[in-house]
């Protein structure tokens, strides 16, 4: 995938809500702000601060933006920017990351700043920003510091700034983030439940079966090769066999793991070629992307891709069958040494019973898969989950996190239907495009569950590129159209059973 759009998703996981109106600087946040660098105010070193105007045009108000390093043990380097505005809500906003990287990005925290929130960000421990590099995995205190204590020091040296500049602890602390920022979210759930009042996950990549996944799929379609007309033929069958089902014919899949249209309808028969048909390889690849690999164990070691998010798919995986693409299987190829210690691994030919579960009984993957489902501490202080993930997804699946989602409520069910909510949005890829209704305001929703006690139902979701307005229903319900009315009034769906 390329980095381009790598960056712009790391900075679109947040939809524009109402902005609080800008309010005029006075002398005295100035002076203030230039006191805020003071390392002792929140234990950083390199400390530094600068109050930066309002901007009108781009709907900013003026705030403080303190930097510095949190070096919580000796080692460790975890690069930090927090952003506090003029106009306070009173609240803080923690932001994750994506890739292998941070993201102290202002375009990422300018959604929270137009609300007021006082915005937390860090680099995650290393300063690369290359989403593909984990060159820095060398370092036993850069692993920690990415896989989970980095997000904790940048909360708590965060809320004791804010008692110093504000002159009062905030009211809320909530976190938001899509991807590795979804992984760093349930990472702050599980094991730092004190962190956060909220906290939304977006499509986590919250276990090593999502760059076990990138590998396998690569490696399947090098044995069935898709050239993009024949990724369009599948994904024009799919539809034409399931689109109409929830019903609005509107190039979207409501239930994909409900579409039984079979692959081998498309095998070439005697006399067939070119990108009219599959192959007998192709079939066979196909069907392995949309059933995925188990290992001996039941776990996932290639999770599902779902049908209709076809054309999506090249984003993520070589579909073209040439080997590995820049994203290194997600990253996996970089962590060999982690992973495996000497032993040489060919990746071009990763075995799923052997390999897969290796991995994921290493040291590192301890530190940095975020897959305990219980949640207890975080519920019982009143902490708040959203989770969410875009069905046509083509990097994390949304399988994964409908089995976390089911983990957390096995383990407590009474918690869990009190204080979880997880959405699954048709057609969406990963964190935000393609065919379906993509941008939901996931932090006033989770505001407002925390702030004043209404959880969430049914949302709205629309479409970044314009042109589809859709509700977004508690899973697992589904929406479905009635009648013959528009399909962008959400008026004329229903929440109904999925049967998941």
């Amino acid at each position: 995938m390329h980095k381009a759009r790598i960056a712009a998703l790391l900075a679109s996981v947040f939809v524009a809500g109402i902005a609080a109106a800008p309010v005029a600087a006075q002398p005295a946040d100035v002076a203030r702000c230039a006191s805020a660098g003071d390392a002792a105010a929140f234990g950083a070193a390199n400390a530094s601060a600068r109050w930066v105007e309002a901007d009108a045009a781009a709907g900013l108000p003026a705030y403080c933006e303190v930097s510095g390093t949190l070096s919580p043990v000796s080692g460790s380097s975890i690069g930090v920017v927090y952003r506090l505005p003029a106009n306070w809500n009173g609240k803080l906003l923690g932001i994750g990351g994506g890739g292998w990287a941070g993201n102290v990005t202002l375009l990422a925290a300018t959604d929270g700043l137009k609300r007021g929130y006082a915005t937390a960000q860090t680099d995650g421990g290393h300063p690369s920003t290359e989403p593909w590099d984990n060159s820095w995995v060398g370092g036993d205190e850069a692993v920690t510091d990415f896989a989970y204590r980095a997000i904790n020091s940048m909360t708590v040296a965060g809320k004791a700034l804010i008692r110093n500049h504000y002159g009062r602890a905030q009211d809320r602390a909530y976190f938001q983030g899509c991807s590795t920022g979804g992984r760093m979210a349930l990472m702050e759930a599980q094991r730092f439940p004190q962190d956060y009042d909220g906290i939304i996950a977006g499509a986590p990549v919250y276990s090593l079966q999502v760059q076990s996944s990138a590998i396998l799929r690569n490696n399947g379609f090098a044995k069935g090769a898709f050239t993009p007309a024949l990724l369009k033929l599948v994904n024009d069958n799919v539809l034409k066999a399931c689109d109409a089902k929830d019903g609005a014919t509107d190039g979207v899949i409501a239930q994909p793991r409900a579409c039984a249209w079979n692959p081998s309808v498309l095998q070439c028969k005697p006399g067939q070629s070119g990108d009219t048909c599959l192959s007998a390889a192709q079939v066979a690849a196909v069907k392995t992307m949309y059933a995925g690999i188990r290992t001996r164990d039941g776990s996932w070691a290639q999770f599902p891709l779902m049908k209709g998010g076809e054309l999506g798919w090249s984003r993520f995986i070589n579909t073209a069958g040439t080997g590995n693409t820049q994203a290194n299987g997600g990253g996996m190829i970089g962590l060999s040494k982690r992973l495996f210690g000497d032993r040489a691994v060919d990746f071009g030919k990763l075995d799923a019973q052997k390999d897969v579960p290796e991995a994921r009984s290493s040291a590192f993957a301890k530190a940095y898969e975020a897959t305990n489902p219980d949640l207890a501490a975080f519920f019982a202080r009143g902490g708040k989950l959203i989770l969410w993930h875009g069905e046509s997804d083509p990097g994390p699946s949304p399988v994964g996190t409908l089995d976390y989602a089911k983990g957390v409520a096995k383990s407590d069910a009474k918690a869990a239907a009190a204080s979880l909510r997880t959405y699954m949005l048709s057609g969406v890829e990963h964190c935000r495009g393609g065919p379906g209704a993509d941008a939901v305001d996931w932090l006033a929703a989770l505001d407002t569950w925390v702030d004043k006690g209404q959880a969430p139902a049914t949302l709205v979701a629309t479409r970044t590129e314009g042109g589809m307005t859709r509700p977004v229903c508690v899973w697992p319900q589904v929406a479905r159209k009635e009648g013959a009315g528009d399909a962008n009034a959400v008026t004329a769906w229903r929440c109904v059973a999925s049967g998941e």
